[in-house]
């Protein structure tokens, strides 16, 4: 059984719990392009791992999933692919997305013989008819009896606390690593809203050209996304940064270090930056004078894994004049809302 909320549901009446709810739990699933997050119904967060799939391509099995598979990215022999079965927050592979769902679900829900969960997906907002039921399919494929799907800006502002309910608008912004998702809610509605595919991984790939173009050196993905997580910023840091880059030489290919700071990462990340900073900006220009009002009262919420890349929020601010808070626990906050969602199916 497949279906979908727009919006928030209004509450449901509490009931003993029956014999389903005592054997299988309802789930929670926030599929990102970069992580992987899982709820349980009454028990919180229970898995967190990255969307990575490892592939044996010489017999076509799936050999590792998560972190494991993460952690033989670029270390692997050339009959072992590594892949990321999600790209732009929809599946770009559907058959690895399956295998890698079928395996965290089982980590978190060992009884699926007896009775089968109901699981809620978080998507973008932007994603196809075609790309939604995508991900419907390979949901229902791995044993769910019903996949709920969830625009992922509804879920990440229900996880944050917002009102979404209340007769005034309030605006999140999930930053991933695929999509930022832009969205204005009034009594559990998007009012106004805007998905742009860029994220975290754009911020990687902007850090790898920029090191291979300015500093001649090669890097892996991960190693840029660690480059990224300790020297990367949106805005000018209150002290100057500086680091050690490893990597290999474009050149003779010999292992090379080189010193980078902070300010020179910043000019290389900041095409992505900007994408992410006019995609809010053009919500704003979309948005009623009411809400617009309403907004600068209630500021802007900052989710998403991308929402800890410093001075993220602080350039946000500056380009919009709104205050914008960034959520305790951003990583887990689409996942979370998908939790409370949980209790109202």
């Amino acid at each position: 059984m497949i279906s979908s909320v727009g919006r928030v549901p209004p509450p449901r009446r509490q009931r003993r719990p029956g014999i389903r709810q005592a054997i299988g739990r309802d789930l929670g699933v926030d599929l990102g392009t970069a992580n992987t997050v899982i709820v349980a119904r009454g028990r919180g967060v229970v898995l967190t791992q990255p969307s990575f799939v490892a592939v044996d391509t010489q017999d076509q099995t799936y050999i590792a999933m998560g972190a494991e598979a993460k952690e033989m990215l670029g270390r692997v022999p050339p009959t072992i692919e590594v892949i990321r079965p999600m790209r732009g927050g929809v599946i770009s592979d559907f058959d690895a997305t399956q295998a890698m769902l079928r395996d965290f679900l089982q980590r978190v829900h060992r009884r699926k013989r007896l009775v089968k969960p109901r699981v809620i997906v978080c998507v973008p907002s932007g994603v196809t008819s075609v790309e939604q039921r995508a991900v419907e399919e390979a949901v229902i494929e791995v044993g769910a009896r019903k996949a709920v799907i969830v625009a992922e800006p509804l879920a990440a502002a229900v996880g944050a606390g917002l009102p979404v309910e209340g007769t005034r608008g309030c605006m999140v912004v999930d930053v991933g690593g695929g999509t930022t998702e832009v969205a204005v809610f009034v009594r559990g509605a998007i009012v106004v809203g805007r998905s742009t595919r860029v994220g975290g991984d754009d911020l990687d790939l902007a850090v790898q050209a920029h090191l291979r173009k300015h500093h001649g050196l090669q890097v892996g993905e991960r190693t840029a996304e660690r480059i990224k997580c300790v020297l990367g910023s949106a805005a000018r840091r209150p002290e100057p940064m500086v680091g050690e880059v490893v990597g290999r030489d474009v050149v003779d290919g010999r292992p090379r270090r080189a010193a980078v700071s902070d300010e020179d990462l910043r000019e290389g990340m900041s095409e992505p930056v900007h994408a992410i900073v006019d995609g809010v900006r053009a919500v704003f220009e979309l948005m009623p004078p009411e809400l617009t009002r309403d907004v600068l009262a209630t500021g802007i919420v900052l989710t998403g894994g991308t929402a800890l890349l410093a001075g993220l929020a602080e350039r946000i601010g500056e380009e919009t004049g709104v205050e914008v808070r960034v959520d305790a626990e951003p990583l887990s906050c689409v996942a979370r809302g998908a939790g409370e969602l949980l209790e109202r199916l």
